[in-house]
């Protein structure tokens, strides 16, 4: 597998709140990845996405023979994304400066053709496969709940004054609710782990133009921060691509 990441500050932002990191295990056939879209104050925002990304890898790797066992990984990964959100929500209460910070949280586990997704907040995974893109995780946020009771559109949603409104976040609570996906993959299949920064100014149509044009990761991920520049950057932006 490859894999490759990339993040900006935007152009209105003066810090980047934005976290995400890869790991692939010693066994070479075991990759893992989160992103993570902080709030909660610059100093406070990045110190959440910051450490529930590395908590929740760290978890991760601690175990890397449970990661071959698929009866288990649900498990492991849900106790991952479990632990990041006890982490943040321990220092948010240790300390003033990090009172009611929190975090997005998408991150898998990739081995033997298959992911494993775990999901909190409005950071995305997309499976791009077959020259389609397909959204994989649902957005925990007021539009979409919006979306999904059929108060507006889907365009609507778009440029709806509240879409930064999240209703689940790594940290402000002692357990928070994880959505888990299961994703089979095919040789040459890609993934595509994003923040909101990404898909807040870029439509899904040209995301996948972006990444019909680029095979080359590093080059994929680049281009798609760029066009969100392009667009406003009025975000920290994060793309992270993973090709079976």
């Amino acid at each position: 597998m490859k894999a490759f990441g990339r993040t900006d500050k935007g152009i209105v932002r003066r810090d980047n709140q934005d976290h995400f990191q890869i790991e692939t295990l010693p066994d070479g056939k075991t990759v893992i990845c989160v992103v993570c879209d902080g709030m909660g104050g610059a100093k406070a925002g990045n110190v959440a996405s910051t450490m529930a990304a590395e908590t929740f890898i760290g978890a991760l790797t601690d175990q890397p023979m449970t990661l071959r066992d698929k009866t288990l990984v649900k498990e492991v990964i849900a106790d991952a994304a479990m632990a990041a959100n006890r982490v943040v929500h321990e220092m948010a209460k240790a300390s003033e400066d990090y009172k009611g910070m929190g975090t997005t949280l998408v991150g898998a586990v990739l081995r033997g053709g298959r992911a494993t997704i775990v999901n909190v907040g409005d950071s995305r995974a997309y499976l791009i496969s077959g020259g389609k893109m397909r959204q994989i995780t649902r957005d925990h946020s007021l539009v979409e709940d919006m979306v999904s009771r059929g108060d507006i559109t889907r365009d609507e949603a778009q440029h709806h004054p509240n879409r930064n409104l999240i209703t689940r976040v790594i940290g402000t609570e002692p357990r928070v609710k994880r959505d888990m996906f299961e994703v089979e993959l095919k040789k040459g299949d890609r993934l595509l782990f994003c923040s909101d920064g990404l898909t807040n100014l870029v439509s899904d149509e040209d995301i996948l133009q972006e990444i019909k044009t680029y095979e080359d990761l590093e080059k994929c991920c680049e281009m798609l921060i760029t066009l969100a520049l392009a667009k406003g950057g009025s975000d920290n932006v994060t793309a992270l691509m993973i090709q079976a």
